[in-house]
């Protein structure tokens, strides 16, 4: 098997049973994010510990394998992180999927590799942040709140 054929099987498996997915009653940050230009759509969940630890993060929404697959993802690696580390997190894999820095094939980063596909064609890099812009944006207004 081919490198890319794994990273569309990554990518497959999570569009097809995405991993997280349902509503959290009453979380603490609740972000909506919608691409205009395909009608990506996506909600993101977060419930904290200590108003400060992702405890748990889940999602809703309806849209392309990669945007669907990309938040699947983001559910995996963002929990049990702080706000800060989210953040921070977050700001790399844009990085990488705008080409600012070299994909990262290790720890947190390894799975996340699959979507470095997604540079060949970049309208749908959109896709592919869709949620981590969003969830950021949560965040963010989370931190803002307090």
């Amino acid at each position: 098997m081919q490198l890319e054929e794994l990273y569309q099987t990554i990518i497959l498996e999570h569009y097809k049973e995405p991993h997280n997915f349902g509503e959290i009653k009453n979380p603490d940050i609740e972000e909506r994010g919608y691409n205009e230009s395909c009608g990506d759509d996506v909600k993101v969940f977060v419930k904290l510990i200590n108003e400060n630890k992702i405890d748990s993060i889940n999602f809703i929404g309806k849209g392309c394998a990669i945007s669907q697959a990309s938040t699947s993802m983001l559910t995996d690696v963002l929990k049990g992180k702080s706000i800060e580390e989210a953040i921070d997190f977050i700001e790399n894999f844009k990085s990488m999927m705008k080409g600012e820095k070299d994909f990262i094939s290790e720890n947190d980063f390894e799975e996340l590799s699959a979507m470095k596909g997604v540079l060949q064609f970049p309208v749908r890099v959109k896709c592919a942040t869709l949620a981590w812009n969003t969830l950021k944006n949560g965040l963010i207004k989370y931190q803002n709140k307090q």
